[in-house]
This record gives C-alpha cells, sequence and structure tokens, in this order.
C-alpha cells in the first residue's frame, strides 16, 4: 500500500530501465524518464539520472510507451450512472492504459451546453485521466438546429457530433462542418442512413437470416460516408467518420483521401476481431451499432489499419447494466465496453510490430485532433504515461474490471498484453 501511495503522490518520479517506443520509425530503446512537476524533465540511456532522493518506479522487461488516448467513448453521465460514472469510467480507462478519453454527449440530458461540459469535466467528477468531452452538433441531437460551437469550445468540447444518432438532413450537415471549420475542430459523424437501418439489430448476412433478425447492410454506412465527403470536399473542414465498420465505406475514405479531403476515421478493437457469426445464438454481448460485420469487412479493417487509411482505433466503450443486456437481442441495447481489452486487441492485430500498436492507440488519435502535446514522450512534454508488459498473458474476468458494467464479449477470454502502470501528469493513477 505504502509504495502505490508513494508513486500517487510522487512530485520527482523516475522511470527506470523501461524501452521507450513513441510509435515512430524509431528503433525502440532501453531508457530513463524523469518526470518533475507533471513533465517530462529527462530522457536519458539507463542508469544515467541519478536515484537520489526520487521515488523509482522499475519498469525492467516492459515497455514505456506515450499514454493512450481513446476518441469515442460513453462515460453514460449526466443522467446513467447506474450504468457508468466518469469516476469508473475513467477508472477503466487508466487500466487500459488511456490518459485522454473522449466522451460522446448521448447522456441524459444531451451534453448540447457548455454547463454540461464543463460539469463533466470538473473536479467533482472524480475523473483519474483526462476528459475530453466530445458535445452535441445539434440541439438535443435531433437534427435540426446547431449548437453554439464557439461557446462549447470555449467549455473544453474537443469536437462536435450526434452519435448514436446521423445528422441525416444535407443541409445541417453542411452547416456543422462549416460552423466547425471555422471552430478548428472536426465533426465526428456516425455514419448510418437510419432510412436504411430502421429496425434491424445486426448485420444482413447468413447469421441475420438464420437468427430471424433484421440485417444492417453495409450500404446504411457507406451512402452516408460518401455524402459526408462530399460535404467535407466542398466546406474543406474537417470530418471524422466514427466506428468504421464496411470495406465499402472504407473505399469511399481511401479514394477522398487521395484527393486531398480532409477525412479521418476510426476503428473500433471489436470490429478488428469478430464478426457478425460471434452472435451465435443471440448472444446480446455481440450487439453493437455499427454491428459485428462480414469476415470480408473485418479483413478490410485489418488492412486499412495497416496501411494508414484507418488513423486510429477507438474503443467506443459503451456500458450497459447487466438487466438492459439480459433481454430478448431485439430488446437489448447497442454496445459492450471495451477500454480495458483495447491494448492486447491491438498487439494481436499488430502482429508484432509494437511500434504500430503504440501509434493507433497513442501518437494516432493525437494527430487526428491536432494534438501536439499529446501522443509522445519528449522532454518538456505532459508526463502521460503507459506502462506495459507485452508478452504476459491473462484471463479478463468481470471480477477484475473497473467499469461498472460488464457487458463484454471478452470476458473469460485469454488475452496477450497487459497494462502495469498509467501515468496522468506525472501521478501514477493505475497500478496492476
Amino acid at each position: 500500500m505504502k509504495r502505490k501511495l508513494d508513486l500517487a503522490n510522487a512530485r520527482s518520479l523516475l522511470v527506470s530501465g523501461g524501452t521507450l517506443t513513441g510509435g515512430s520509425d524509431e528503433k525502440a530503446r532501453s531508457a530513463d524518464i524523469l518526470i518533475e512537476n507533471g513533465r517530462i524533465a529527462a530522457i536519458e540511456s539507463t542508469g544515467k539520472i541519478p536515484a537520489n532522493g526520487r521515488v523509482v518506479l522499475k519498469a525492467n522487461g516492459l515497455i514505456v510507451a506515450p499514454g493512450f488516448i481513446d476518441l469515442h467513448v460513453h462515460l453514460r453521465e449526466p443522467g446513467q450512472s447506474y450504468k457508468e460514472t466518469i469516476a469508473t469510467g475513467t477508472g477503466a480507462a487508466a487500466a487500459g492504459g488511456f490518459t485522454t478519453v473522449c466522451p460522446m454527449p448521448n447522456t441524459t440530458p444531451i451534453n448540447d451546453s457548455a454547463e454540461i461540459t464543463r460539469w463533466m469535466q470538473a473536479p467533482e467528477r472524480d475523473a483519474v485521466v483526462k476528459v475530453r468531452p466530445v458535445a452535441a452538433a445539434t440541439v438535443g441531437s435531433n437534427g435540426e438546429r446547431l449548437t453554439d460551437f464557439n461557446s462549447l469550445v470555449d467549455a473544453g468540447a474537443v469536437a462536435v457530433s450526434d452519435d448514436g444518432r446521423p445528422i441525416l438532413g444535407d443541409r445541417i450537415m453542411r452547416e456543422a462542418l462549416e460552423a466547425a471549420r471555422r471552430a478548428n475542430i472536426p465533426v465526428i459523424q456516425h455514419a448510418e442512413d437510419t432510412r436504411l437501418s430502421q429496425g434491424c439489430t445486426m448485420h444482413s448476412g447468413p447469421t441475420s437470416f438464420r437468427l430471424g433478425l433484421r440485417g444492417m447492410s453495409a450500404e446504411a454506412e457507406a451512402a452516408v460516408v460518401a455524402r459526408d465527403i462530399a460535404l467535407a470536399a466542398t466546406t474543406k473542414a474537417h470530418l471524422h467518420v466514427a466506428h468504421l465498420s464496411t470495406a465499402a465505406a472504407l473505399e469511399q475514405v481511401r479514394a477522398a483521401r487521395k484527393r486531398g479531403i480532409h477525412v479521418t476515421c476510426e476503428v473500433t478493437p471489436h470490429h478488428l476481431l469478430l464478426t457478425d457469426e460471434e452472435v451465435g445464438d443471440y448472444d446480446t454481448n455481440c450487439k453493437m451499432n455499427p454491428p459485428l460485420r462480414s469476415e470480408l469487412d473485418r479483413q478490410a479493417m485489418w488492412d486499412g489499419l495497416h496501411d494508414g487509411t484507418i488513423d486510429c482505433i477507438a474503443t467506443d466503450h459503451a456500458p450497459h447494466a447487466a438487466h438492459e443486456k439480459d433481454q430478448e437481442f431485439d430488446r437489448a441495447p447497442f454496445g459492450i465496453t471495451g477500454l480495458e481489452t483495447a491494448l492486447p486487441i491491438a498487439l494481436m492485430v499488430a502482429a508484432g510490430d509494437l511500434a504500430s500498436a503504440v501509434r493507433w492507440l497513442s501518437s494516432n488519435p493525437a494527430k487526428v485532433m491536432a494534438w501536439s502535446e499529446d501522443g509522445i514522450i519528449r522532454v518538456g512534454a505532459n508526463a502521460d504515461l503507459v506502462i506495459f508488459d507485452a508478452d504476459e498473458e491473462w484471463v479478463f474476468t468481470a471480477e477484475d474490471s473497473k467499469s461498472k458494467s460488464k457487458n463484454s464479449p471478452f470476458i473469460g477470454k485469454r488475452l496477450c498484453g497487459r497494462v502495469r502502470h498509467t501515468i496522468v501528469d506525472g501521478r501514477v493513477v493505475y497500478s496492476l
């Protein structure tokens, strides 16, 4: 207990003996990092920084990387604290190696005001990692009238989105992109044409046919992505496509990038690893939106991440209470938790390329948001770090999860790659 207390309160912390990787092309190297007053004060070869008078965190045999950044989480507060709180959600984030999370606005009430944006970041929420809210693009996320982007940004919002509800109207989406360009923030779009997907609960394919469930077509996603890219080209704004899941939509993004359009995108760990067949016999912990797709789509997501068309991994952490998931598939809510299992899945997809796994989780999301002081390890930068064992095998259990909800298809699964420590602004906020 004393060791953890010292780590949490150390003003001068020496991370010793770890292997540093920033996710760049630079070769990983053994080095010590001196942290003072929340910032990286020095980086030297192992043993060169004196340990006298400093708290030492020994990282021998472990990877030291920039803290992970999740551009897409649901922390459920205000209004749905029985599912998750900002305190428990950020606790799960810290256990997963994340030092910054961006909560989406579909709270109760919707985060469409400066007041709610500030409330989410208040010290009283007891967040243990940095919370940078994504505010609603339209009032009430109803897709009819824009929120005040400037006041939201002043309050701390880093982007706008009606996530959970797509912005379907051409006029309002154009206005959102134009206003976001002036405010210098991205519009994050939940790409789903709900006119095509109404009543659908999983991907359209052989499994949905076998189960007698209405299937969501790939076109419902691709059509909105194509429309949004055309508007982004006209407005010169930054469009970010949330939780990309289909090969068709990926091709739209790939073509847009070749034309120089400012479009970025993310993929979830579950869309990289699982397919619609995992639904099995109505497993509600495999129900999410966008749904798990075909093997062709899954492989396309894998390829798009490796070739750089997909910028980063974002978890879409979506906690739900057990009683909500424990009902008929049609009635159960969409979404699964994901913060604590993202690292091992990224390592699996990276297939031994450690730098890529770190890049997808740290420096790339920072680049998407143009956060020049994040996702890096350098002298003078904020000391946001994750220390993990890339080779440790472990079983993810509901009992060990820090999230308030346990709706994950990875419960009971053996994983490889485990976070040992997470450091935010020089303070150790999680230790295994």
